[in-house]
């Protein structure tokens, strides 16, 4: 009797600090246990049974593995850790082989668990490889039940229930555990043997993760897909394959979500090749991925192939590439051509295919967004390009990091969908909504905060705020944005009275968020809105900003415009500049420029960001504004004001 893989089995049992049985693996604890046998299959005969027990970093037992395996602290501390008994497990197998006269081998375990869940997350965390052995095995309840089908279903199969099936004795008292569970695993081998069972279909855990295309025409079975919650935003789908390690992804499964500008919003979309292998997704729920646990809920395969599927034919030509790197690249200047990129990337990561490993995303009508993305060959090539993030091209610096096939495709059916009503004439200014009017004046019923996270956002300024979040006036919390359109440090909080904003800058001061500490001082309306408007407050009094400054000449760029045309928008932008800064809106708003995002803006109940801008000293230049590949100048207004407007419309 002989196995199609292999001429013998080593029956594994193994255990952690954790739980036991069917909830194996699931808490992440580490391994603490390795009990293995050799099974001679052609001639009925086993070798030495080999007992290890393993050194774990937390060598703190939960009660359950107390109770189960009478292991202690104080024993397992003189144990070897995870790699040496690896090793030690692979000299023992070929001496105990060599002693039985074969020479391969295929593991055989008490169902999944210990191979797909315990074992190679473990050694993928702790950085070292597990031999090619651990990616083949033989379930033992799955082949019980082929074996013997009127038996219990697989999922209900333990190795007390195969043995009382068998009629075999089932007194765990009576060896050590795992001895016990080994021997009885043995004993129902040899009895499957009897019946002329034969092993030959083994279980698979795959190497890699494969990328590849999805089709939106394709079938998705959605008890074959997981969402995955909580990603760092910069983890790739190889990353998030390293958290499943053990379990088999389908082929381009790992779809990286994007938010409405085309960024990560920390959730991925990942497809299984089976509903089981998704069971077992589901069981890593709070498990971490550095220092970060990452929640994994039950998805649909219309969710899946919303964010996956594609149809373009362009798209399915540049990823039918199979086992490439794909690199994102963001803030390509718009006339950029693939010599540039390629020269950007230099010979030391040479793309796959020269020009054809490159995918430029574009309008509709031609037009470049900025994006590419790129085709590596190997790992090597793609992390001497990584190194290369924020370097500059032209005049900008480009943007790099990883990406995945599910994101091309995104990025490209959100550029690529044709505007409701493409023939709209381009304003000569973006159309922007009247914006919330902040109130001013003496009453010092407002609140300065500085130095805010440049990552804190509107939720984390509330939580911040405490119980005086009730205090804030609708449309009240200001983020003031530096001239890149980023979080300067500060924010305004408009307060319901003078009262409570005393109350508050008393309470908050120098309180910590995250790990630094944010001075709250009480001030004006009148005071916020200089700040706002590009004025500073100092001790000695206010500066104001630039735009209050007399103009002495009129800019000199107007006489580039036609009359007719430059009045209207100078009225318009007047009117505009007239109004107080914040720009805070009370609902979403559609942008009816067609050259815009058209999507709806949507408002936090509290507040929006307002930006603070200064005119300075080159009010007198026409500065070019880049809404997404649009180019339009705004006479006398800097680039950024025109960058917050179109960011809050959309």
């Amino acid at each position: 009797m002989t196995a199609s893989h292999s001429d013998s089995l080593v029956v594994l049992f193994g255990a952690t600090a954790g739980a036991y049985g069917a909830k194996l693996g699931s808490d992440e604890r580490e391994l603490i246990l390795l009990v293995w046998q050799v099974v001679d299959l052609q001639n009925k005969k086993v070798g030495t049974l080999h007992k290890s027990l393993v050194k774990a970093d937390n060598l703190d037992l939960s009660d359950q593995c107390r109770e189960v395996s009478g292991l202690t602290p104080e024993g397992l501390g003189k144990a070897e850790p995870l790699d040496r008994v690896l090793q030690q497990f692979s000299q023992l197998v070929s001496s105990d082989l060599k002693v039985l006269g074969r020479s391969s081998y295929t593991l055989c375990s008490d169902g999944q668990l210990l191979i797909r869940q315990v074992l190679h997350p473990e050694t993928s965390k702790k950085n070292f490889l597990l031999s090619d052995c651990f990616y083949s095995f033989y379930d033992l309840r799955k082949e019980f039940h082929t074996c013997y089908p009127s038996s219990a279903a697989v999922k209900d199969q333990t190795i007390k229930t195969m043995a009382e099936y068998l009629g075999l004795g089932t007194d765990e008292a009576e060896e050590d555990f795992g001895v016990w569970q080994v021997k009885t695993m043995v004993a129902i081998i040899f009895s499957m043997l009897s019946e002329d069972h034969i092993f030959t279909e083994p279980e698979t855990v795959k190497h890699k993760y494969e990328t590849g295309p999805c089709s939106k025409s394709e079938t998705v079975d959605s008890e074959t897909v997981i969402r995955a919650r909580g990603l760092p935003w910069q983890s790739s789908d190889q990353d998030i394959a390293r958290f499943f390690k053990g379990l088999n992804i389908a082929k381009g499964g790992v779809a990286l979500c994007l938010n409405s500008q085309g960024r990560r919003n920390g959730e991925a979309l990942v497809r299984f090749v089976n509903s089981e292998q998704r069971d077992l997704a589901l069981e890593r729920h709070k498990h971490h991925m550095g220092s970060r646990y990452i929640e994994v809920y039950k998805a649909t395969g219309e969710e899946f192939l919303k964010i996956a599927g594609g149809t373009s034919n362009e798209v399915a030509q540049f990823l039918s590439k199979e086992n490439q790197v794909i690199i994102r690249m963001r803030g390509l200047p718009f006339t950029a051509t693939q010599e540039d990129v390629l020269g950007f990337l230099g010979p030391e990561c040479p793309v796959t295919g020269g020009k054809e490993g490159l995918l430029f995303v574009k309008y509709p009508d031609g037009r470049p967004t900025g994006d590419a993305f790129v085709l590596f060959s190997c790992e090597e090539y793609a992390q001497n390009a990584l190194k290369k993030h924020k370097e500059i091209l032209g005049k900008r610096y480009i943007e790099l990091f990883r990406s995945t096939a599910a994101e091309v495709q995104q990025v490209l059916n959100r550029y690529m969908s044709t505007p409701l009503i493409p023939t709209l004439p381009t304003p000569i200014i973006p159309v922007i909504p009247p914006p919330y009017t902040i109130a001013t004046g003496s009453v010092r019923d407002c609140v300065r905060l500085r130095g805010l996270p440049y990552t804190a956002g509107i939720d984390d300024i509330l939580e911040f705020m405490g119980d005086a979040t009730g205090d804030i006036k609708p449309h009240g919390v200001h983020m003031v944005l530096n001239q890149q359109g980023r979080p300067s440090g500060d924010a305004f909080i408009q307060m319901k009275s003078a009262d409570k904003a005393f109350m508050v800058a008393q309470k908050c001061h120098k309180k910590m968020m995250k790990d630094r500490y944010v001075e709250v001082f009480q001030c004006s309306g009148e005071e916020m809105n200089f700040v706002l408007m590009g004025g500073t407050l100092n001790r000695s009094g206010l500066s104001p900003p630039p735009c209050k400054l007399p103009c002495l000449s009129p800019p000199a760029a107007y006489a580039a415009f036609q009359t007719a045309a430059v009045i209207p928008a100078l009225h318009e932008l007047h009117s505009l500049l007239s109004q107080p800064s914040s720009i805070s809106y009370h609902g979403g708003v559609h942008c009816s420029s067609p050259r815009s995002c058209g999507s709806c803006c949507h408002c936090h109940p509290h507040s929006h960001p307002a930006p603070a801008w200064s005119l300075g000293p080159d009010a007198g230049l026409a500065i070019q504004h880049r809404n997404e590949g649009d180019t339009q100048f705004l006479p006398g207004v800097p680039g950024f004001i025109a960058r917050c407007f179109c960011s809050f419309i959309k």
